[in-house]
């Protein structure tokens, strides 16, 4: 059994600046040297390794085993979400429905702050909730170019808009990754962010508004920026506080959606707004028949319902019987912090996994839409091809995490960061903002800041659910200026090479965005505790769970008719 040395020099600041070794060569790899993500994440795990068994004393053989369980982790549950979420979504593209749900979004106001609203906003929230990943400013700002918006404006517009829902970014995946390496209940995690962004949700409408017309055309539209924010913003409280992290910009964009299109069709601003001298738009919008559109939207209502039930209690404990557990040979047990040995159980809920009920809802979509096996297999492996990278940089990343978590490279940078005392809270978003900035995802900045974030915390006696959660909060806002969204949104709208040009036009809006996310965690850490939710591991969770059969029932059979009346319209679209 191996001890754990959280100081190995004797010197707190020599040992953390050993400690940051990796992750300096992470920042080196990726910002400076413009790495691929997965070249760079391959260097860094090495590096990890190296420090761990080098500086640390880690025996060889448990470097690699937490490595592996890290790499599991990585690649199940986490990886699967990943690849289940783009399958959908590339599933509609590829069967022409999303080409339907674009029209309609598209087609419903000709004022280009309205568009910008529903568009970047409403729509790119909805895309981060399903798919994320890159996906919702490329398919927003190519939108928005299409109705005419010009190119560097529409990127930025979209870069801006994508802040707030990127924490509930695939299926919830920040948060669930965040819960993982933190030990914490992913769902105590979601209410604390309930608390935190739907401010900010709720100010980024008025903003997009304001950085395109001024405040007297903001006063001008002012009702529907306001419904907009108002429900995008309460329905993301209610269902991150009350559902979990799944589902949040899903349901929310959806609401908002609904509410704004329906305001619009009883109010119209008294002039339409456009840009001085813009372009002819290019993009034909077509009107379609509300049956093609609720076809259209199938795949997307079905992963709502099951994201939904797999989230009830009854259904998930019977789920997660059919969880296989498998203690790692040869490291469970084998490390000691403090004096309590380590557990490390590698736990493969093949069935109660989010990334489950992602690919039933694909299944049962494809059956509905009349799609071909040949058709969904092609498209299942060209998304496992189009995120092979994607999905190797994000193993290593938790590669990463455990292997610094387990050899004690992390509680050395934690206890490090206590220099900052009581200021802590506000520096720690800015944690989380470097990590969006230099990995350009709100899920690997969590993997690698998120336990440290929580030591941190103990250590200064404040509760470790606010900085865990400060750290996706403040990653949010470095979405919009980190090389590879930029990169992205320049590739979408055809201005490659003028990527300094979108950062410039970004990087005030991240940093007065973070620095406000600074002052909300302070306030809460100190003057309104009473927000922050109490901590709960989230084994503790899983050992307390009581099922609901009776609501898990009611939800089946609604689940159930809500399948019915899809296949239904999907079939009476057939006929016509």
């Amino acid at each position: 059994m191996w001890l754990q040395e959280t100081n190995p020099f004797g010197n707190i600041g020599i040992s953390a600046l050993v400690a940051s070794i990796p992750i300096l060569i992470l920042f080196y790899a990726l910002a400076i040297k413009r790495m691929k993500g997965h070249i760079a994440g391959i260097i860094t795990l090495v590096a990890a390794i190296l420090v761990a068994i080098v500086a640390y004393g880690m025996p060889a053989k448990l470097a690699v085993l937490s490595t592996i369980y890290g790499i599991l982790t990585g690649i199940f549950p986490i990886g699967w979400i990943v690849l289940c979420a783009v399958f959908l979504y590339n599933l509609t593209v590829k069967t022409g429905h999303f080409e339907v749900i674009k029209d309609s979004i598209a087609s419903i106001t000709e004022d280009r702050r309205l568009q910008a609203l529903l568009i970047g906003y409403c729509f790119g929230a909805f895309l981060e909730g399903a798919a994320g990943f890159g996906a919702p400013v490329a398919i927003t700002a190519g939108m928005l170019v299409g109705l005419g918006f010009q190119p560097l404006y529409a990127a930025g517009l979209c870069l801006i808009a994508n802040t707030a829902p990127v924490a509930f970014g695939g299926i919830g995946i920040p948060i669930i990754t965040a819960g993982k390496v933190s030990g914490l209940d992913p769902f105590v995690v979601s209410q604390m962010i309930a608390n935190q962004l739907p401010l900010l949700s709720f100010v980024v409408p008025f903003w997009l508004v304001f950085i395109m017309s001024g405040w007297k055309g903001m006063k001008e539209v002012f009702a529907p920026v306001f419904v907009t924010a108002a429900s995008f913003s309460v329905t993301m409280w209610f269902v991150a506080f009350k559902i979990g992290p799944e589902l949040p910009n899903i349901i929310s964009a959806l609401v908002a959606i609904v509410v704004l299109v329906s305001f619009l069709k009883v109010w119209k601003p008294k002039q339409i707004w456009r840009f001085p001298n813009e372009p002819a738009a290019s993009m034909e919008v077509k009107h379609h028949p509300f049956g093609r559109i609720v076809q259209a939207w199938t795949p997307f209502i079905v992963l709502t319902v099951l994201i939904g039930d797999w989230g009830i209690s009854g259904i998930k404990y019977l789920l997660d019987q059919f969880t296989v557990k498998i203690p790692i040979a040869g490291l469970h047990n084998a490390i000691m912090i403090g004096d309590k040995p380590l557990e490390v159980i590698y736990k493969f809920n093949w069935l109660g996994a989010a990334g489950t009920a992602i690919l039933i809802a694909t299944i049962i979509s494809a059956i509905i839409l009349r799609v071909r096996p040949k058709t969904y297999l092609s498209v299942f492996g060209e998304t496992l091809n189009s995120l092979k990278y994607s999905l190797t940089t994000v193993a290593c990343v938790l590669g990463f995490a455990y292997v610094a978590n387990f050899a004690g490279i992390t509680p050395t940078l934690g206890q490090a960061l206590t220099v900052t005392g009581s200021f802590f809270p506000f520096v720690s978003p800015f944690l989380g903002w470097v990590g969006v900035f230099v990995t350009g995802s709100d899920t690997s900045a969590n993997a690698l800041f998120c336990n440290m974030q929580k030591i941190t915390a103990q250590q200064i006696d404040v509760n470790p659910v606010l900085t865990v959660t400060a750290n996706t909060s403040g990653g949010v806002a470095a979405k919009m200026i980190s090389p590879q969204s930029i990169a992205v949104a320049c590739a979408s709208v055809n201005l490659v090479g003028k990527e300094s040009d979108l950062f410039r036009f970004t990087v005030k809006h991240s940093l007065l965005f973070t620095a406000i996310m600074g002052v909300i965690v302070y306030i809460q850490a100190y003057y309104l505790k009473g927000m922050v939710p109490a901590v709960v591991e989230a084994s503790a969770v899983a050992k307390a769970a009581t099922p609901d059969y009776g609501l898990s029932t009611v939800a089946l059979v609604v689940s159930f008719a809500v399948m019915v009346l899809l296949g239904i319209v999907a079939a009476r679209q057939r006929m016509e």
